[in-house]
């Protein structure tokens, strides 16, 4: 599947929008609820969900 989306920045290989990595289909994407992805996305989604609430735990600390 390849896509077009006016947030991805190529020089950097992230999402504008939601300043991270591309992850087709995550929450607040473009692409949210319109497909249906692979369980490998859904465990990368997963992955950094976990890595984010651990850095925001850090930085309350």
């Amino acid at each position: 599947m390849t896509f077009s989306c006016k947030n991805f920045d190529f020089n950097a290989e992230n999402c504008m929008k939601l300043n991270s990595d591309c992850i087709p289909g995550r929450p607040g994407c473009v692409l949210e609820g319109k497909v249906k992805f692979s369980e490998t996305i859904e465990k990368k989604l997963h992955k950094l969900e976990a890595e984010a609430k651990a850095r925001r735990k850090r930085r309350r600390r």
